[in-house]
């Protein structure tokens, strides 16, 4: 798993308003921000990717949320 700070690549601006966690969105440019420890995950994450405490992990496509409650859906957008 790489870990990289994705906030030194992109800039990240909340989705409003704000989605059910229920139904969280996905996409290429919408990313999940963990609540707990701030990390910041790909929707759909194409390498190993999560979280430092584990709400949130995936790959190939994948990513799986234990806590949606917890979880900040962002955009982002090149720097």
């Amino acid at each position: 798993m790489l870990n990289i700070d994705l906030r030194k690549i992109y800039n990240f601006y909340p989705i409003e308003p704000a989605p059910d966690p229920a139904a969280l969105p996905t996409g290429g440019d919408v990313y999940y921000e963990c609540a707990d420890c701030n990390v910041i995950v790909n929707s759909v994450p194409f390498v190993n990717a999560a979280c430092a405490c584990g709400n949130l992990s995936g790959t190939g496509g994948k990513l799986n949320v234990k806590d949606p409650a917890r979880v900040k859906v962002v955009k982002g957008k090149l720097k």
